[in-house]
């Protein structure tokens, strides 16, 4: 019964809007011939029904029924559909000719109504639906006298856009527009005048007493954006912005959902634009397994894979809930694609050659790692155990299993090492490089920065400071780090994994440098608070193992432009297998011993330009170290 009435209640308004148009069409000629015929003295009788009216009406009925007339909604009539109803009046003259040519010679036929018809129809047809729309829209404006008042920032596509969305969500009342643009001053969109200068934000919204302003400028870079976003701080009125159309095209936001203001949009990240094709030809129908799956990186990766292609991913995951989550996700969103959850640790060789043969992957992401700085500096033995002994065992193994293709993600931290992290991940790489045969495996390194809202990142941390009311912990007013997002960070492993060097270490374009305290200040400010006296910022000093700046080259490695503008592609430096192997055995030896002093020697040993900054004066040498900008550009000049 329910299922009937679903059918009629769909079918009954679109039966309606058939019956109208036919009607439509029926006055249309009749009206023609009446007029055309009127003013002689002796016109032909006028038929309201007649064997021509009826292969006019079957012939335009056809037309329209075939030129999708009926899918458009009366609700949403714009000047497409007005276009589509002239090409259907078009077609249907074409086919009403033809009708009554056959049928009569167009006998009684007025030539100078035949001309008129598809004006005059397409009149008849489009009106009803445009004030049927205009109805609506106003009833939406009025339906709600509670709507909150917006004042939209941006008169541009995404802002017309938006008026659209929030008249036909009707929650909200836009008054009207701001723009910088002089050629609008003074104009109106969608019926909206554009008030102002984005400066004037401050003025105008106390004299529109609108309630909510929203930035509809999606393709502002991060220095306008920010000039934007403290203009609306002043303005002491809650603010919102639409998403970009990466972030709607990823699934992350919706179109014309409203959002925060989060500190993603004021650290500069522009959207990327990957080799999609190059990505899904490479990962197309192929299996990977990931390593630290449950992971920020790892779970994202997993996700990019099944979004491009991969048709089994396996997962080897040591947390548990970490596992069940990621698999989660990937079952709901990606219902095509075969998981293979794995639960164990990726240092254990019974675990990798299980997870090897259960889906003989083409690929290998190892992205299980330790790299929590200030935690390794104590926690040697577990940081040579996670980052390198693991590493060995997953490397080895899927060069002996024929693997194509192991991804190594490393850090910038392990350029010119002063901290464990760094030590251990670029005895990592060495390994790798050590492994590399011609004939087989290509092992790929791939190093970037600090990675917004993962797991042990300042943002989460800083997030949590401002909620419980500070004070907000920066180690040194100096002190700098690169950022990316996890989205684009992946996206970019996937584009260097791709590129197809048998062995090769590339660089991700982390853009320029951010300071640590600005960041927190910005974030204090999106909280609607005032740094420094809403919320306190705390300097705690740096912490061991940490630098002021972080550099992403090192002397000896010569870089090189790839196709891709945000990769570099670097020339490894000379590697002894024999040497990395006695380090291994040495690592290995003193892991299993907990002998701790045997493994800081021996890392120092196998990672020479290992310079641990523990020290005073070590973090005094710090604050003079340089920043070294990411030489892309002049790399491609060369």
């Amino acid at each position: 019964m329910g299922t009937s009435k679903d059918r009629l209640k769909y079918r009954l308004p679109r039966l309606a809007i058939i019956l109208h148009d036919l009607a439509m069409v029926w006055i249309c000629w009749l009206s023609l011939h009446y007029i055309r015929y009127a003013m002689q003295p002796f016109p032909p009788p006028l038929e309201f029904f007649s064997s021509t009216v009826l292969i006019v009406l079957v012939a335009q009925g056809l037309v329209s029924w075939q030129v999708g007339l009926y899918r458009g909604l009366w609700r949403f009539a714009s000047v497409p559909d007005l276009l589509n109803i002239f090409r259907a009046s078009v077609l249907g003259l074409v086919a009403v000719v033809a009708g009554l040519f056959f049928y009569s010679r167009l006998d009684l036929v007025s030539r100078a109504a035949l001309l008129l018809y598809p004006f005059a129809l397409t009149m008849l047809l489009g009106t009803p639906r445009l004030i049927f729309r205009a109805w609506k829209d106003q009833r939406l404006l009025r339906s709600d006298e509670t709507a909150e008042r917006v004042l939209i920032l941006g008169a541009g596509q995404a802002g017309e856009a938006l008026v659209r969305d929030l008249r036909r969500i009707g929650r909200y009342q836009p008054v009207g527009f701001l723009d910088d643009a002089a050629a609008l001053r003074g104009t109106r969109l969608q019926g909206l005048p554009i008030l102002g200068r984005i400066n004037d934000v401050t003025r105008i919204a106390r004299e529109t007493g609108v309630e909510l302003l929203v930035i509809a400028m999606p393709s502002l870079d991060a220095v306008a954006m920010r000039h934007v976003v403290g203009i609306c701080e002043e303005s002491g009125v809650p603010f919102r912005t639409v998403p970009r159309l990466a972030d709607v095209l990823d699934g992350r936001s919706l179109p014309g959902q409203l959002k925060e203001v989060v500190i993603e949009d004021l650290l500069g990240r522009q959207p990327l634009s990957p080799d999609w094709k190059a990505i899904r030809n490479w990962l197309g129908g192929r299996s990977v397994l990931v390593t630290g799956a449950g992971g920020s990186i790892g779970s994202e990766l997993c996700r990019q894979c099944a979004r491009h292609g991969a048709k089994r991913i396996a997962l080897v995951e040591i947390d548990e809930l970490a596992l069940l989550t990621i698999e989660a996700d990937l079952r709901r969103d990606f219902p095509g694609i075969e998981c293979l959850p794995i639960l164990g640790d990726a240092g254990d060789p019974a675990v990798i050659a299980h997870a090897l043969a259960m889906a003989e992957p083409e690929a290998v992401f190892h992205a299980a790692a330790y790299k929590q700085v200030p935690l390794l500096q104590r926690q040697l033995r577990e940081a040579v155990r996670n980052n390198v002994l693991a590493t060995e065992t997953v490397a080895r193994a899927s060069r002996d299993a024929g693997v194509g293709t192991f991804v190594l993600i490393s850090t910038d931290k392990a350029v010119d090492p002063v901290n464990v992290l760094g030590a251990t991940k670029r005895l990592a790489e060495m390994l790798c490089q050590s492994l590399v045969d011609p004939r087989s495996t290509r092992f790929v390194t791939v190093r970037f920065g600090n990675v917004l809202d993962s797991a042990g990142s300042v943002v989460p941390l800083f997030r949590d400071q401002i909620r419980r009311g500070g004070p907000v912990t920066v180690t040194d007013p100096e002190v700098t780090r690169y950022f990316m997002t996890i989205p684009e960070a992946c996206q970019l492993i996937l584009q260097a994994s791709a590129i197809g060097a048998q062995q090769a270490v590339y660089t991700l374009d982390m853009g320029e440098p951010v300071l640590i305290r600005m960041l927190a200040e910005q974030m204090i400010r999106l909280a609607g608070k005032q740094p420094g006296k809403d919320i306190a910022i705390e300097y705690t000093g740096l912490r061991p193992g940490e630098k002021l700046h972080e550099t992403l080259f090192h002397a000896d490695e010569r870089y090189s432009a790839t196709v891709y503008p945000k990769i570099l592609q670097a020339l490894p430096r000379s590697v002894s297998g024999e040497r990395i192997e006695l380090a291994l055995r040495a690592l290995r030896d003193a892991a299993g011993d907990y002998d701790l002093d045997l493994l800081a020697s021996s890392l120092r040993a196998a990672v020479p330009e290992f310079n641990p900054a523990n020290s005073d004066s070590d973090a005094d040498d710090a604050r003079e170290s340089i920043i070294v900008a990411f030489p892309a550009r002049r790399a491609r000049q060369q």
